[in-house]
């Protein structure tokens, strides 16, 4: 007892003797699945299926076989790679789990470090190429009924980063999140960094001497070796209608709260919220058509504030275990919209066919 209290000090103490970054792991914040994507990421309470493990493990208790979700998107006009894949399958009647990747990368960047010599002659041939990647491992348990209603499920998540040759980076850190089952509605709630995510970094230093040497006075500030994320909390509600015939619609409303302060809807220096909504028409289950808007913030141009959101769109289909979904992103902006695929197979249907 005495060695775990121990160490408990001793992680404290170097949680708080490191300063917690705002922006860091970002790309775990992105969101995952064009049909969440195209709801402006609004499925916190209702996420149940395979991609759970990301937006809310809580809803892995509900999956009723094993599905392999995955998603490719392009980001700032093609120049980023955005992919995930997951596996997800129930333990038992009550628990379900997950593992699933993610990558975020930029690929041959040309470094050009040494395009010129020690004699300042330009080398073409000095120009080489590099990759800048991020890499998220996640693995999530989900289990029903902790109280009345209640699902609860939590997340561990390993990460990767490396700026080609010249820097590395390793995390990990924790999720946990909770759905509830109100009559007709349905509660999340998703605390993603919960212990906060501990990332260390590894810098070449040869090569950043190289730099920080090619400008005097310049470049020569060493970029700090631990970074944590802060705790970031949502919090969903959504209901399910049955409309005419064949028609459902499901609607999200989802509240994003971060611990500082941000150009979002609401604001102060304790916390920022920025809202999402999202809409899916389905029609016989079969066929989606999705509508969403998110990222709410204040923009001042020539002291004029003016309200701006992204909107969301998307489509999907439904056929014999198989469903295809298709998101377009951040509608109207100029050149960094983003089309968004993603396919979910529900392995059950080609394993028990009869089922």
């Amino acid at each position: 007892m005495s060695k775990f209290l121990g160490f408990f000090l001793l992680w404290a103490q170097l949680i708080l003797a490191q300063t917690g970054r705002h922006y860091a792991n970002e790309f775990l914040n992105i969101g995952v699945d064009a049909a969440a994507l195209g709801m402006g990421n609004a499925v916190i309470a209702s996420s149940q299926n395979g991609t759970a493990g990301y937006w809310n493990p809580a809803g892995l208790s509900q999956i009723s076989g094993q599905q392999i979700n995955l998603m490719h998107a392009a980001y700032f006009a093609n120049i980023a790679q955005y992919d995930y894949m997951s596996y997800a399958k129930p333990i038992n009647k009550e628990m379900g789990m997950s593992l699933s990747l993610i990558r975020f990368g930029v690929d041959n960047i040309m470094n050009t470090s040494q395009l010129i010599d020690d004699q300042g002659n330009i080398n073409y041939d000095r120009i080489t190429y590099f990759s800048a990647a991020d890499y998220g491992i996640i693995l999530s348990l989900g289990k029903q009924n902790i109280l009345k209603n209640l699902s609860a499920g939590a997340s561990a998540k390993i990460i990767y980063r490396h700026i080609g040759d010249f820097a590395s980076g390793y995390g990990f850190g924790f999720d946990i999140g909770l759905q509830y089952q109100l009559r007709k509605w349905q509660l999340g709630v998703m605390l993603r960094d919960a212990t906060t995510t501990f990332s260390y970094w590894t810098v070449d230093q040869n090569t950043f001497q190289a730099i920080a040497d090619a400008i005097p006075g310049q470049n020569n500030t060493s970029p700090k070796a631990v970074e944590l994320s802060l705790p970031k909390m949502q919090l969903g509600i959504a209901r399910h209608f049955q409309l005419k015939k064949n028609w459902q619609l499901l609607t999200e409303l989802d509240f994003n709260a971060r611990f500082f302060q941000m150009n979002t809807l609401i604001s102060s220096k304790a916390i920022s919220i920025d809202p999402s909504l999202g809409l899916n028409f389905s029609y016989n289950k079969m066929a989606f058509i999705r509508l969403g808007i998110n990222n709410f913030r204040k923009e001042i141009s020539f002291d004029t504030e003016s309200l701006k959101f992204q909107p969301n769109a998307g489509l999907g289909f439904r056929y014999k275990g198989l469903q295809l979904d298709y998101a377009l992103t951040n509608i109207g902006s100029n050149n960094f919209f983003s089309h968004v695929f993603s396919l979910q197979i529900d392995l059950e249907h080609f394993i028990n066919p009869g089922n």
